[in-house]
């Protein structure tokens, strides 16, 4: 989705590594010193340590050692007391391996069932609680490695799902939510605590997300669902929390009064028909038709005052709040949205929906064909790949990326097992959970690793190094690719404009993020006498006016900086001087639309993603220009 909610001029890189972990930023805000965690840490091991006197525990403070490796050890798992054991025994300045392998050491040297035993290190490395770990031990026995698990699984499930009550079981049938194929209705009504619905949830609170988020995705996409696509609805939603929590410029969250001024207007509308059949999500989301695929459809009949040209192409999430997707068709003369999952044209899922006045016939794929599976998009995964992990799709691609701690618990989790034929079930199920949550690939024996940004560029069909070095740091890479087009998924569907503008065509790019859409016109070699693009972030404008000289373009670039910049009167003088425009192009933000943001998903009223009626506004403009002309 391209992207236009947030400056960059005065960026804050609040991650000085350029490294975008979540799990470190959950654990220890930017806000909250390491040092006073590390001393509660050691005020910790002062009372429940039986290692070291308190005097000699609380020493540690002073005797120089880093805050970071204690916090690090805490997060992966070890007891406390191991620590402050270890760090004494091999001194304050000792590397964070010689101190893990003496921490390996005092394991090796107990007895088995004591709280020192490999047993409790191993499932303390999968973050389970030490004495709920030790509890289970002692129930089942150290060498029955699966039923302390399953009991251990069986009791975080037990916590995390507290037990409803009859009068507190909350209505969720006044949503018709429930049956991913019918996701905005359905009259057929399943009860939300039924046993597959449970199950479901379970899962997906095994993975890391909360209680919440869990049944926020099984309402919104049935109980009947593979676990990926719950994944899948979950994930896609976080680049949009991350990107509107951690990367909006404070002035660019201040209201903007005329917008919310049409909101309000936009209100007072008599609702159209479309109204009367809500929008449905279909399963396979395959649009008019995907390339390989059954379920073409070439004909479709649009409104009398929809039809092009110009033409105009409007892209954002699929799962958004109930009644979006209506406003929005509303607002864009009625025209039902064509919903497309881009794991029809490359390794990775990307649920979109786009409502757009271009033919639908006669569509054909940029060449050379994406590469559709994980093994074909990365080929050197082949040799490491477990043959019990069988995904062959990522995720949605993220603006955020598995932390090296999250890495190394499934290097910890796998290493017992390397002499048997595969793990046990309970080891496959944690760490398959978290490499599909995270979208991670095999990169060594036991090393899983998230995508690069070179990878991320591969899978969404942009150049190698399009994102790359100009000032823009690996953060902003993230950020900047997660909130893109899938330029194979767009291609195609512009791919009917190359007949009829053979001379070249004038484009008004709205929200243009990396450039996705000018992309995917240049694959189709359809030449670009005009581009007026409209962004907001500074490096996404630089990476475009990289991206428009090195691809030697000979059109005419104009670049605005924020939308509201365009106004009337400048639309009107730009196409007096350029002869007006083929193509209106673009995807409002997505902020307060997906799934996982649970603070402002408001829908069309948030402060970003009302900037679609700033897209309507200026359709409207264009569209009666060339009326009159």
């Amino acid at each position: 989705m391209a992207q236009d909610s947030a400056g960059d001029d005065d960026f804050v890189d609040w991650n000085t590594d350029d490294d975008l972990e979540i799990d470190n930023f959950q654990s220890s805000p930017p806000s909250s010193p390491i040092q006073s965690r590390v001393e509660t840490l050691v005020g910790v091991a002062v009372t429940t340590s039986s290692l070291s006197s308190p005097t000699e525990t609380t020493d540690l403070v002073q005797m120089g050692f880093s805050d970071e490796i204690f916090a690090t050890l805490f997060d992966m798992g070890f007891p406390v007391e191991m620590i402050a054991r270890a760090i004494k025994e091999t001194g304050p300045n000792a590397e964070t391996s010689v101190i893990i392998d003496t921490i390996s050491k005092y394991s090796s040297n107990c007895e088995a069932g004591s709280s020192k035993s490999k047993a409790i290190d191993h499932f303390l490395a999968m973050g389970f609680d030490e004495e709920k770990v030790i509890k289970a031990i002692q129930e089942h026995g150290e060498e029955n490695m699966e039923a302390i698990a399953n009991a251990l699984l069986s009791c975080a499930e037990a916590e995390k799902l507290p037990v409803v009550e009859e009068e507190d079981v909350i209505d969720w049938s006044s949503d018709d939510e429930t049956n991913y194929s019918d996701i905005l209705v359905s009259d057929d009504e399943k009860d939300p605590n039924s046993k597959e619905n449970s199950n479901q949830i379970r899962s997906l609170v095994r993975m890391g997300f909360s209680e919440l988020e869990a049944s926020l995705a099984v309402e919104r996409c049935g109980e009947n669902v593979d676990i990926a696509e719950l994944t899948d609805f979950l994930c896609a939603a976080k680049m949009a929390r991350e990107f509107s929590e951690f990367h909006t410029d404070p002035e660019e969250r201040k209201p903007r009064n005329d917008i919310k001024k049409r909101r309000l207007e936009s209100k007072k509308e008599p609702r159209s028909s479309v109204d009367d059949e809500p929008v449905r999500l279909p399963n396979p989301m395959i649009g008019f038709g995907v390339p390989n695929e059954p379920g073409l459809i070439t004909h479709r009949s649009l409104p009398e005052l929809a039809r092009g040209p110009p033409f105009f192409y409007y892209e954002n999430v699929a799962l958004t709040p109930k009644g979006v997707w209506e406003t929005i068709s509303r607002h864009l003369f009625d025209i039902p949205p064509e919903f497309v999952d881009s794991k029809y044209f490359c390794a990775a899922a990307r649920k979109r929906g786009y409502i757009h006045n271009l033919p639908i016939n006669n569509r054909f794929q940029i060449q050379p064909p994406p590469k559709y599976t994980i093994h074909d998009a990365f080929p050197l995964s082949k040799r490491w790949w477990p043959d019990w992990d069988k995904r062959t799709k990522l995720n949605c691609i993220l603006t955020c990326t598995g932390s090296a701690q999250l890495t190394n618990r499934i290097r910890l989790a796998l290493e017992p097992y390397n002499g048997e034929p595969e793990p046990p079930k309970h080891v496959q199920r944690y760490v398959i959970d978290q490499c599909r949550r995270w979208n991670l690939v095999w990169v060594g024996k036991n090393k899983a690793a998230p995508l690069e940004p070179d990878e991320m560029e591969n899978i969404l069909g942009f150049p190698k190094n399009h994102t790359r070095g100009g000032g823009m740091s690996r953060t902003e890479r993230y950020k900047s690719l997660g909130n893109s087009f899938q330029v194979d998924t767009v291609a195609y569907h512009l791919s009917v404009l190359k007949p009829i503008f053979p001379h070249g065509i004038n484009v008004l790019s709205l929200f243009t993020g990396i450039g996705g859409g000018e992309v995917a016109l240049h694959r189709l070699q359809i030449r670009m006498k005009l581009v007026v693009s409209v962004e907001i972030s500074k490096v996404n404008r630089n990476i475009l006016k990289d991206f428009w000289e090195q691809t030697n373009q000979t059109g005419v670039l104009i670049e605005f900086s924020d939308i509201q910049h365009l106004t009337n009167d400048t639309i009107e003088g730009l196409m007096e001087k350029y002869g007006g425009f083929d193509l209106v192009i673009g995807g409002s933000p997505c902020n307060n639309l997906a799934g996982g943001n649970r603070v402002s998903r408001v829908g069309l009223e948030g402060d970003q993603s009302s900037l679609f009626f700033e897209y309507c506004r200026i359709l409207e403009v264009v569209r009666a220009r060339m009326r009159r002309s």
